[in-house]
C-alpha cells in the first residue's frame, strides 16, 4: 500500500507541477525507474517532521543549521550531503520561511550540478525559488520531493545508481537529527516514540553494502558504514518501550555524528576514490 500510495503521489506531482513550471513531466517509463530506484521502507524527512507535527507543534527554525560546504570532490559525499540538504529543504518549508528555502534550493542546484545531473533537475530545482516568493507552501513540498526523485532518475541514467541510496540515506540521517534533536529539547513520551525505527538501518546498511567498491573506500562512506550499527541499537527499542530523554539525546548525537562526518570535507591524508 505504501508503494502504490507514494507511486501515485509522485505522478500527480510530477504532472502538475510540470503544468506550473513548465518542466516537462516524468514519462511513465521513468517514473517506473525512479519507483524502482527509491527505498520505500525509509521514510523521507518530510515523513518525519509529519509524523513529528502530528503530536507535537515543533518550532521548525530552531532546527536549522550552518550552511555547509558545496563543492566536495567526492561523488559518495556530493551525494550525501544532497540528500541532507533536502531534508534542510524540507524544514524551512515546515516553517515557512522563504528566505531559507531559496538559500537551501541554491545549495540543493551547486550540488546536483556537481553530480551532472540533468538539465531538467536544475529546472525544477529553479522553480523552488518561485514557489517560494509565492508563499507556496504545499506545492513546495511536491516540488522538493519532485527534485529529489528527478535527481535519482538522473543518476540511475548515469548509471550510478549506488548514489541514489547515497541521497535517500543522507536525507534519513539529517531527518532523524532534525526530529530527535526537537523531541531532546522538547520532551514527551508520545513524540520520543517516533524514533523507533528497528529495520531502516538494516536496510541502508545492506544498500551500502552493496555499493561498488569504490565507493565503499570512500572514507565518509566508510566510517558511515562503522557509525550506523550504534544508531541502528538506539532506534531499534521495543514497541512496547518508551524511550528516556537520556534515549532521545543519544540518539540525536549519534545522528549528529554521522551528519558532521558527511558534511565535513576530508583532510589531504585521507584517501579520495
Amino acid at each position: 500500500m505504501m508503494f502504490f500510495r507514494r507511486s501515485i503521489v509522485i505522478l500527480l506531482a510530477s504532472a502538475s507541477l510540470a503544468m506550473a513550471t513548465g518542466t516537462a513531466p516524468l514519462t511513465p517509463k521513468e517514473l517506473a525507474s525512479v519507483m524502482q530506484v527509491e527505498e520505500i521502507s525509509i521514510p523521507t524527512p518530510a515523513e518525519l517532521m509529519a509524523a513529528l507535527n502530528k503530536v507535537a507543534k515543533p518550532n521548525w527554525q530552531s532546527r536549522y543549521r550552518t550552511p555547509i560546504p558545496t563543492s566536495f570532490s567526492s561523488r559518495a559525499q556530493i551525494a550525501l550531503n544532497l540528500g541532507g540538504l533536502v531534508a534542510d529543504g524540507y524544514i524551512a518549508i515546515e516553517a515557512e520561511d522563504a528566505q531559507q528555502v531559496k538559500n537551501t534550493g541554491k545549495d540543493i542546484i551547486a550540488l546536483a550540478k556537481n553530480l551532472a545531473v540533468s538539465e531538467s533537475v536544475i529546472a525544477r530545482g529553479n522553480s523552488i525559488f518561485d514557489f517560494a516568493e509565492r508563499n507556496e507552501w504545499n506545492t513546495l513540498k511536491e516540488e522538493l520531493e519532485a527534485t529529489q526523485n528527478e535527481v535519482k532518475l538522473s543518476l540511475q541514467q548515469q548509471h550510478d545508481a549506488g548514489l541514489v541510496s547515497l541521497v535517500s540515506i543522507g536525507a534519513w540521517i539529517r531527518g532523524t537529527e532534525i526530529v530527535s534533536g526537537w523531541i531532546a529539547d522538547n520532551y514527551t513520551p508520545a513524540a520520543a516514540k517516533l524514533l523507533r525505527q528497528p529495520e531502516i538501518i538494516a536496510l541502508m546498511r545492506s544498500k551500502l553494502e552493496g555499493l561498488p567498491q569504490k565507493a565503499k573506500d570512500d572514507p565518509v562512506v566508510a566510517e558511515l558504514a562503522e557509525g550506523l550499527p550504534q544508531l541502528q541499537a538506539l532506534v531499534s527499542f521495543s514497541s512496547d518501550k518508551t524511550p528516556s530523554l537520556n534515549d532521545v539525546k543519544e540518539i540525536k548525537e549519534a545522528s549528529s555524528q554521522l551528519m558532521k562526518r558527511i558534511s565535513t570535507k576530508p583532510t589531504t591524508k585521507e584517501k579520495k576514490p
